[in-house]
């Protein structure tokens, strides 16, 4: 049963109109766009966090992931100028930068002196850069540090490769060729961000000129199709509404759905269907049941399954900085909360759920990971460039002490992991899968 002591003390004290979503999430049942809007407006919080969290534990046990990485971002300048985000430099502009492949070459070797098994690189749409630069870039840091895994580029930077390398006019065929050449000179999976809210209404007011949900589903989905494994985000507290939260869900895990079935039919796990967005019904791939839907495999893995997927789930709250809605004042905490919670229980059909530390806070970040449905709080990071919460710096940098600290108290188990979730085991800087 999924009902832990808390969750049975939330049906007793909490809203009655939730006990429906309760019977669902413990019976393995997929929720629709009435129970994630449900989710969203009651003001039971607390029975929403119990059931997400009880959803964690049939995945994850005790166990909280980490990882020990290191960011890299090769450049702010960019030809967007999207009205929520304070990254961003024109060329010309007071703090724009663009790393030399040297500088990079040398971020590889501090990466592999740390012990980190991962980088993480993206950037702006920088103009005048050209495709070389980053086949280079990720050749040179694969030739310093070849054990290091390179998790880079949003879908956003990937369309603007294939325009650059003149691949645009071909389509997703062009989106395949870009994935390849950056595979083949050392691209190991892809980062989630760029999803922002997929919704037509809120891309044209908060982020007119970047793509929109189709190209960013398509570049995923051609990267699954390679075999790349791919992160899905959403960032959310500025100018869209809770129904047009859950509509991102659902678009991001019916398309996930389309990926596992395969995978999930040849292990007898059950796939009954459930309601899409256009109104048609289809198989649904739900990871979070109970033990009796599935057989020895609750997860995908491969070879088992053939292509990547998504592996995890990053809801993002909004964070005025600087931007052109500093107006606005982002996502309080308790709605930080709720949204990790929905996310867990919406996008039933994802491994994991990571509450990141950086932009979510330390604090909070252990709350999500206590009891609203958050399994992974991210890794060491040392400099990030993208938001700053409460006047951060770039230098933005956590030890793997505190990481342990930080899940110990929220009652779990921390477990190192690489990308692609398998456990390291470490002595140093050394370390292996």
């Amino acid at each position: 049963m999924i009902r832990t002591e808390q969750a049975q003390q939330a049906a007793a004290l909490g809203d009655a109109a939730l006990d429906q979503i309760r019977e669902k999430v413990e019976a393995g049942i997929r929720l629709t766009r009435e129970d994630g809007e449900l989710l969203f407006s009651t003001n039971d919080i607390w029975s929403v966090c119990a059931l997400a969290d009880g959803a964690r534990r049939r995945l994850h046990g005790d166990t909280a992931w980490y990882n020990v990485n290191r960011h890299l971002n090769y450049s702010n300048i960019c030809a967007l100028s999207c009205s929520f985000c304070a990254f961003y430099r024109k060329r010309d502009e007071d703090g724009a930068y663009e790393r030399t492949i040297e500088e990079i070459r040398e971020e590889a070797q501090r990466a592999v002196a740390s012990g980190a098994t991962e980088m993480h690189i993206v950037g702006g749409l920088h103009p005048w850069l050209t495709f070389d630069y980053y086949t280079d870039m990720l050749r040179a840091i694969h030739e310093e540090a070849p054990r290091l895994h390179l998790k880079a580029f949003t879908a956003v930077e990937i369309v603007h490769l294939a325009k650059i390398s003149k691949r645009g006019r071909d389509g997703i065929d062009g989106i395949r060729a870009v994935l390849r050449e950056l595979r083949d000179a050392g691209l190991g999976s892809l980062p989630g961000g760029g999803a922002e809210v997929f919704d037509d209404r809120v891309h044209d007011e908060a982020f007119k000129g970047k793509i929109r949900h189709r190209a960013w589903m398509d570049v995923h989905q051609a990267a699954h199709e390679l075999g790349l494994h791919t992160n899905a985000t959403m960032l959310y507290g500025h100018v869209e509404s809770p129904s047009e939260r859950v509509g991102h869900f659902m678009l991001l895990r019916e398309q996930q759905d389309a990926t596992l079935l395969q995978w999930a039919q040849s292990k007898g796990i059950t796939t009954p269907n459930a309601m899409c967005q256009d109104g048609v019904e289809r198989p649904a791939v739900v990871l979070t049941g109970p033990d009796s839907m599935y057989g020895t495999d609750r997860q995908p893995t491969q070879p088992a399954c053939e292509t990547g997927w998504y592996q995890c789930a990053i809801p993002l709250p909004f964070v005025p900085d600087d931007s052109q809605l500093e107006a606005l004042y982002g996502p309080s905490g308790l709605e930080n909360l709720r949204t990790m919670a929905v996310t867990r229980l919406m996008f039933d059909n994802v491994p994991h759920v990571k509450a990141f530390w950086i932009m979510q806070t330390l604090p909070m970040a252990q709350l999500m990971l206590q009891g609203a449905g958050a399994d992974d709080i991210d890794g060491t990071v040392v400099w990030y460039d993208i938001t700053k919460v409460d006047g951060a710096g770039t230098h933005q940098e956590t030890t793997v002490a505190d990481l342990h600290r930080a899940i110990r108290e929220a009652g779990l188990k921390p477990v190192e992991r690489d990308t692609l979730y398998r456990r390291v085991t470490r002595d140093g800087a050394a370390w292996q899968v």
